[in-house]
């Protein structure tokens, strides 16, 4: 079944606490497939594990928008359109990180309700972000930023929506394909609560394998932090 087209309705805020939360409002009241919420500036925006994101007016992309009936890959499908609007430089950080030469410069945030049948998928992309002014000093050294100019942000959007539409409509192979080759994790050393090892891929079910010295494992949830080696300068 094909999904239909993004970006209408749209609701805009000049500031909100959190635009996926205003779009699972919108859900829970009927909106159609396709609505975006996008908002200039967040007082309370979100990414996984209770963290906050944060960026200043106007220097990020901030938008979530309404997927119903949400194929099964929707978080791969959402991280390949967002890499794929990043540049050829993206990497796709599993579960949900999009990195240029190690730096994060977007997030996103699936919130699904599958006896409802919808889900949210919340993007933050830095388009505009002047580094390092606009970022906490404890993120100097991980943030990222397009380095465009504010006006950027809504040509990025309608990038983006046309990119999401695209892979969410896509077979899951090429999907598979489009996120494996933009593996940030393989071949890399990593940890998370459960352990330690080496990224080895992505799996037909959309999760991560990681090599490690009891054998191979597959994650389909979790937070997952890169591990620098001396090589690498930790």
């Amino acid at each position: 079944m094909s999904l239909g087209v993004l970006g209408r309705p749209r609701v805009h805020f000049r500031l909100t606490d959190s635009t996926n939360a205003r779009a699972r409002e919108l859900a829970a009241r009927g909106a159609p497939h396709g609505t975006v919420v996008t908002a200039d500036e967040q007082s309370a925006g979100r990414g996984r594990q209770g963290r906050t994101w944060t960026a200043p007016r106007g220097r990020a992309l901030l938008c979530s928008v309404l997927i119903r009936d949400p194929p099964r890959l929707l978080p791969l499908a959402a991280g390949a359109a967002v890499a794929d609007v990043v540049g050829p430089d993206a990497r796709i950080k599993w579960p949900n990180d999009v990195l240029v030469d190690r730096r994060k410069v977007a997030g996103i945030l699936v919130e699904a309700r599958p006896q409802e049948g919808w889900a949210v998928t919340g993007v933050g992309v830095n388009v505009a972000l002047r580094l390092p002014d606009d970022v906490p000093v404890e993120l100097r050294e991980s943030a990222g930023t397009l380095g465009l100019a504010p006006q950027a942000i809504e040509p990025t959007l309608d990038a983006l929506l046309g990119r999401l539409e695209r892979w969410l409509n896509a077979d899951d192979e090429s999907l598979l394909g489009a996120v494996r080759g933009r593996d940030a994790l393989r071949g890399r050393s990593v940890r998370w609560a459960g352990g330690h090892g080496v990224g080895a891929g992505i799996d037909a079910d959309g999760r991560l394998l990681v090599s490690t010295e009891s054998g191979t494992v597959a994650l389909d949830a979790g937070e997952i932090h890169l591990v620098a080696s001396a090589a690498e300068g930790a």
